[in-house]
C-alpha cells in the first residue's frame, strides 16, 4: 500500500486521523441505494471504478450492496493502535467491510476481527462495550473538520493536501512540499 511504502520512504510520522464518513448510518446499515436516494449515482459504475482503483492497488474489493457505521470499528482501531502487532486490524478492518461486506458497527464481529490479528477478545469487547476510545475517535473527527476534510482518503502534510486514491508519485510530492526528509 501506498501509506507503507511513504513510511519505508520518509523519516516522518505518518498517522492515521479517522473521518466520520456517513456517521449517521443506522447500526443495522443500509442499502447502498437507500443511502444514494435522490442522487444520480450508478451504483454499477461506482463500483466499476472503485474496483480498478483497488486493483492497481493490488488490493481485493468486493461488490456490496449496504454500508455501515464505521464508528465503533474506528473506536477499536485506535485502541488496537496502542497493542503490540495492533496495527494489523486496519487491514482486517477494511477486508471485513469492502471484501466481505460484513458489518463493521457489530460488536461480535469487531471482536472476532481484533482476535483474527491476535488481540484479547475479551478486552476488545471492553473497549467496545465501554467505548473507552470514544474520546479518540472525537478527537480525530475535530482534527479531520479542522484540516477541512470532505472524503476518504486525504492525505494532508504540513497543511497542504490531496484528497482520494492519488498515485503514489503525487504522496511523495506532497511529502517533498512538507519537507520529509527521504531515508537513504
Amino acid at each position: 500500500m501506498r501509506v507503507e511504502k511513504l513510511r519505508q520512504a520518509y523519516d516522518a510520522d505518518i498517522t492515521t486521523v479517522h473521518f466520520p464518513l456517513h456517521p449517521d448510518t443506522p447500526a443495522d446499515g443500509q442499502s447502498l441505494e437507500q443511502l444514494f436516494a435522490g442522487r444520480d449515482v450508478d451504483l454499477d459504475a461506482m463500483y466499476e471504478g472503485m474496483k480498478a482503483r483497488m486493483n492497481a492497488e493490488g488490493l481485493p474489493y468486493g461488490k456490496r450492496t449496504h454500508t455501515y457505521n464505521s464508528r465503533l470499528a474506528q473506536e477499536l482501531g485506535k485502541w488496537a493502535d496502542t497493542q503490540p502487532g495492533g496495527n494489523a486490524i486496519h487491514m482486517k478492518l477494511y477486508e471485513a467491510y469492502f471484501v466481505d461486506a460484513r458489518n463493521i458497527g457489530d460488536s461480535d464481529i469487531l471482536v472476532e476481527i481484533a482476535e483474527s490479528v491476535g488481540l484479547d477478545g475479551a478486552t476488545a469487547r471492553e473497549v467496545i462495550e465501554t467505548r473507552s476510545f470514544e474520546g479518540a475517535v472525537d478527537a480525530d473527527w475535530e482534527k479531520s473538520r479542522q484540516y477541512g476534510v470532505t472524503g476518504v482518503p486525504t492525505y494532508v502534510a504540513d497543511a497542504k493536501s490531496v484528497v482520494g486514491a492519488q498515485p503514489y508519485e503525487v504522496l511523495e510530492q506532497l511529502m517533498d512540499a512538507a519537507g520529509a526528509r527521504k531515508r537513504c
